[in-house]
């Protein structure tokens, strides 16, 4: 059985005898001590780990089109302040890993939206050159093959900030919902393009629009204003026989779990266990085998060495045998974890049997 179709089983909940060793990155500084702790700088990553990506991604260019110019603002030796290509102007550090400080938006709502909508119409330059290129690599690796399919808030708030995407959810519902609407139309009209010419396993988008206690977006408003995107997506991804729906989120997400399921969302990715100790057992026994997550896997356990990681993999038994569920770490790998540490993880992963 190829790793390809050994996903594809386990998310279908078919016959299946072990799990997949899926890799996915660390931080910047983690390579950096796990140079120094025997990874060859110029390896082929998933080669030397003998895993698998965590999928083969087929990306047409979904965001603002044509960007926004960048420019430079401001630059020091620490830090370089600059419009991006989505019209934030943001400050970026250059020695660590953190997130920008947003300084001013381009739009705040009403403001801007005009420029924005013009740059989220359906485009065939959006379709990569070496898109044809794209897809016999993605066959080639053995991965299941995914297509991406956008966000519905999370790049709403990128491009406004949380603070303007905050009162336009109560000054202007009507237009918050255009503004997902447009970006749905883009999504379907891509996935016009490109599925007639590829059978993918999974529709992956992506949201992060949630924190330590919850979303940045009332789940009433969320209902109002992001379900009906998620369905038109839905309905356009079942016309081609995508049965999986992938949403990528961090945070505490459990008030929007209803609603993205509402909305044709039926894999979770990637069930970060944080301060608030979300448990994948817990989500499905509250919704059954209809919800397949990919991840779970507490990463802050991984560091603390071997008996931390059996037991984090112990504790995942039941929902590994059970199907609808891959084990994962809930995020990027932290600069914490030895090579020893993360190899020992993925060989715990590998040795498992059912």
């Amino acid at each position: 059985m190829t790793h390809r179709d050994l996903w594809k089983n386990i998310m279908q909940y078919g016959s299946f005898d072990r799990m997949p060793v899926l890799h996915w990155k660390g931080w910047p500084e983690t390579y950096e001590r796990w140079y120094q702790e025997g990874l060859p700088k110029n390896a082929n990553e998933h080669q030397f780990f003998r895993a698998i990506p965590i999928h083969s991604h087929l990306n047409i260019n979904l965001e603002l089109y044509p960007e926004f110019a960048e420019e430079t603002i401001e630059e020091t030796a620490s830090y370089r302040i600059f419009r991006q290509t989505d019209g934030v102007v943001a400050q970026h550090w250059k020695n660590k890993s953190c997130i920008p400080h947003f300084l001013d938006f381009t739009l705040r709502g009403a403001d801007g939206w005009e420029e924005y909508e013009r740059r989220l119409q359906p485009d065939l330059r959006r379709i990569p050159a070496d898109f044809n290129a794209q897809i016999a690599k993605a066959k080639a690796t053995d991965a299941p093959i995914s297509i991406a399919i956008g966000s519905m808030i999370g790049w709403l708030r990128n491009w406004m900030g949380v603070e303007n995407l905050a009162y336009l959810c109560y000054d202007d519902r009507t237009l918050l919902g255009e503004m997902v609407n447009t970006i749905a139309d883009l999504v379907c009209w891509s996935l016009d393009q490109i599925l007639p010419k590829v059978q993918v396993d999974c529709g992956w988008g992506w949201e992060d629009i949630c924190f330590r206690s919850g979303p940045l977006i009332s789940p009433k408003i969320f209902a109002e204003v992001a379900v009906p995107g998620y369905q038109k997506i839905a309905r356009k991804l079942f016309e081609y026989g995508i049965d999986l729906y992938l949403v990528d989120c961090d945070g505490m997400i459990d008030d929007l779990v209803p609603l993205w399921m509402e909305g044709g969302v039926n894999v979770l990715f990637p069930i970060e266990i944080g301060a608030w100790k979300a448990d994948p057992h817990a989500f499905r026994k509250k919704y059954g085998k209809h919800l397949r997550i990919i991840g779970g896997i507490d990463k802050l356990a991984i560091p603390k060495g071997k008996a931390a990681v059996d037991e984090e993999i112990e504790r995942r038994l039941p929902l590994m045998a059970e199907g609808g569920f891959i084990p994962l770490p809930d995020h990027l790998i932290t600069p914490e974890t030895s090579l020893r540490n993360y190899q020992y993880y993925l060989e715990r992963i590998r040795s498992l049997r059912f």
